[in-house]
């Protein structure tokens, strides 16, 4: 891959969807320095999704300090001179806040937000991954994380809903879009190995990539 062209790539998409993976194959194949979110970390993560209205607030906090500080750190090192693949996009951040939190805490939320938001750098490409709920939730059920156990098929729909209208929306930077609901990248290199093809010979903002293509 020209990482000339993209230098910084984050792949983003829903729960379950293998934004993970696939980000670190690309770091791994390509020598790319790896960003990534750290789900393990977050106390409150468990308990939200046992108990949402209760725990949704300092869920959120927690991984919105935590990716700003994985972001400044970032700014810290010599960034701009070696490529970066990350799991997460911090404008993306609000999306979870506006689908878990109520209005107060929403205010409180978004005033944390602006404040806090740093100037982090916008990527070369962010590919979007997306399937249906179903397929979801089956891969959330076979990869067996305990702190998972909790999460809901009409969560993960909530989930995925939000996550097409924030993306309608962003152009921010040039968008891939895959549909990932028959896309295996990381058992299957004939998918990855397409996939990459695909990124190389994009030529528009935003395009859509389904296996076949």
């Amino acid at each position: 891959m020209n990482f000339d062209k993209y230098n910084y790539i984050v792949v983003e998409g829903p729960i379950g969807v293998g934004k993970s993976s696939l980000a670190q194959k690309l770091g791994e194949n390509f020598g790319a320095q790896l960003l990534l979110e750290r789900p393990e970390e977050n106390p409150f993560l468990e308990r939200f999704y046992r108990d949402a209205e209760r725990y949704a607030l300092p869920t959120q906090m927690f991984f919105l300090f935590q990716r700003m500080n994985q972001l400044r750190d970032l700014a810290q090192t010599d960034f701009f001179n070696a490529s970066l693949v990350s799991d997460f996009l911090i404008d993306k951040d609000p999306l979870f806040a506006r689908l878990t939190l109520g209005d107060d805490e929403l205010n409180l939320y978004q005033q944390m937000y602006d404040n806090l938001h740093p100037q982090a750098p916008v990527p070369d490409l962010v590919i979007y991954l997306q399937a249906e709920p179903a397929t979801l939730i089956e891969r959330v059920r076979k990869r067996g994380v305990t702190v998972e156990a909790g999460i809901s098929e009409n969560y993960l729909t909530r989930v995925c809903e939000s996550y097409s209208r924030f993306f309608y929306h962003y152009d921010a930077a040039p968008l891939l879009i895959v549909n990932a609901d028959h896309f295996n990248p990381i058992e299957r290199d004939e998918d990855f190995n397409q996939l990459v093809m695909r990124i190389r010979n994009m030529r528009g903002k935003r395009e859509f990539f389904n296996l076949g293509e």
